[in-house]
């Protein structure tokens, strides 16, 4: 049977390339063994419930326990309704069980439960029918809010003193994030910010990303299987990308598979890694489009937005940082600080922000492309002017995060321009208070650097000449751009401040600075 890349659902090893699921998940066996409760957090689509359902088959296959994974996301419509919930829930534990236990194994007939104590007293009784000890792995833990959530952490540490006799010997919670952060009010307003009603766990453990050669065996499989080979420079590049996000590299791969390279004779190159990774992008499927709505929340946006404009962070609670890690969004430097995830995410996070200035955009003639559609750059600046001047500062309001109100604006225009085939890459760092931009059209490779004057600040010519300098180094090009947009509280009308400069910097590149 061929095998394909997943990215929807849990892997099955006779269908999908897949790794060892539980090689991601050191230790948990002697956790088990221990009869402790612990709790598995870690971003969505990186292969939690893939390894919980590998890992308590293996349990299971080896006589040694009753394991099973089961789920409580069809508890979640009912959040204020505890007893319904918790119908719904242990009504889809016993189908669960039904698929993948023998019956000797499955828990014992549906009775009459006192109200609040249903998956208790349910999991009491399967603990002491089972002619093993039982290990129940709880899914979507975190789709649960309220008294609902507050009930079923409460009744898991009521049964925990009679463990293993009459109560599971061991139980994981799998979710996005640790205990302290569930939602105990709709959309998160307040957390538990302890783990008391789960007080019992003795570990929180995250799942992973994949590391280089295990980028390079998945991809592996797909040669074996077809004999269509992935060069290293593209396996290189694809973790260079996704810095190993499971969902990304599997995307990456698929696209290229199916759609691109369906001849398996041709080999992949670094070229078709970046071709996948546009389409992925521009196409924002449930994965991604799924991480971007996370910048709607204020917690996220309070960090985002001060990263995205390269300003130091904000005093905040560790929660709320970790938060953040915990989600995917951003993970910790080894170098030191917080940054984007990965190279794909932080193309992502402009691109949504910019969309709602793009949506605003007017219709814009390509006056910057010639005759045989190259893009002349003297051109490219007049037209951006002409925009700035007559619907710059109307559409500074369309944008949803304000400190970086201009960078968004430019950008969707930018993206009007690389529609007809470009690309436009970003690069920001906490503190350097700027936003690199590089805009690739043909033969046309800019580099443009955007700084923001504040009031009370000096002016950022000096300084941002100097930073350009190390970007357009990067890049090999001798020409740039940079943009100073002035949002001082006294600053000059739109009309007034508007103009362009040749400055040289210091390492001697002709550099036109924009003032906006």
């Amino acid at each position: 049977m061929p095998r394909w890349f997943n990215t929807a659902g849990p892997c099955r090893d006779d269908i999908h390339y897949m790794l060892p699921a539980t090689r991601r998940l050191p230790n948990l066996e002697r956790l088990i063994a221990q009869q402790n409760y612990f709790v598995i957090h870690a971003p969505r689509q990186i292969g939690k419930t893939t390894a919980m359902l590998a890992l308590a088959k293996q349990l299971t296959d080896s006589g040694q326990y009753t394991a099973i994974v089961v789920s409580v996301e069809l508890g979640s419509p009912f959040n204020d309704n505890p007893q319904q919930a918790q119908a719904a829930i242990l009504s889809s534990w016993r189908s669960e069980a039904r698929v993948y236990l023998p019956p000797e194994l499955q828990p014992p007939p549906k009775q009459e439960m006192e109200v609040g104590q249903g998956i208790e007293e349910t999991l009491r009784q399967w603990a002491q029918t089972s002619p093993r000890p039982l290990a129940i792995f709880i899914d979507e833990i975190d789709s649960l809010q309220n008294e609902v959530l507050l009930s079923v952490l409460r009744q898991l540490r009521n049964g925990y003193p009679s463990r293993p006799r009459a109560f599971p010997q061991s139980v994981g919670l799998i979710g996005l994030r640790d205990v302290r952060d569930y939602k105990v009010a709709a959309g998160g307003s307040d957390r538990l910010n302890t783990s008391s009603p789960f007080n019992i766990k003795v570990r929180s453990i995250t799942l992973r990303n994949f590391n280089a050669s295990e980028v390079a065996e998945l991809y592996g499989q797909h040669t074996q299987d077809t004999g269509q080979v992935f060069t290293p420079e593209s396996v290189a590049l694809a973790f260079e990308l996704t810095q190993g996000q499971p969902w990304l590299v599997n995307a990456l791969a698929k696209e290229i598979v199916e759609e691109l390279v369906i001849d398996e004779s041709i080999e992949i190159t670094p070229e078709h890694i970046l071709e996948a990774k546009e389409i992925i992008i521009k196409r924002q499927d449930t994965h991604l489009d799924s991480l971007a709505e996370r910048l709607r929340e204020n917690r996220v946006k309070a960090i985002i937005e001060p990263i995205l404009a390269g300003q130091e962070l904000p005093e905040s609670s560790n929660d709320d940082r970790q938060y953040l890690v915990d989600l995917g969004l951003l993970k910790r430097d080894p170098a030191g600080g917080l940054v984007i995830a990965n190279p794909i995410y932080r193309e992502v996070l402009p691109r949504v922000l910019a969309q709602g200035p793009q949506d605003s955009l007017p219709t814009i003639s390509p006056s910057w492309l010639n005759d045989r559609g190259e893009l002349m750059t003297e051109a490219l600046l007049q037209a951006f002017l002409g925009f700035w001047l007559q619907h710059g500062e109307p559409l500074l309001k369309s944008a949803s995060y304000p400190e970086i109100a201009p960078h968004l604006v430019l950008m969707a225009f930018l993206h009007r321009v690389i529609n007809g085939g470009g690309t436009l890459e970003r690069e920001y760092a906490i503190g350097r208070d700027r936003m690199d931009l590089c805009l690739r059209y043909g033969e046309v490779t800019l580099g443009i650097e955007l700084k923001v004057w504040r009031t009370r600040k000096v002016d950022p010519l000096s300084k941002g000449l100097e930073q350009l300098d190390g970007y357009l180094a990067r890049l090999g090009q001798d020409e740039g751009w940079l943009v100073i947009f002035d949002r001082r509280e006294n600053a000059l009308e739109l009309e007034e401040r508007l103009k362009t400069e040749i400055q040289v910097s210091p390492m001697g590149r002709l550099i036109t600075v924009i003032r906006a």
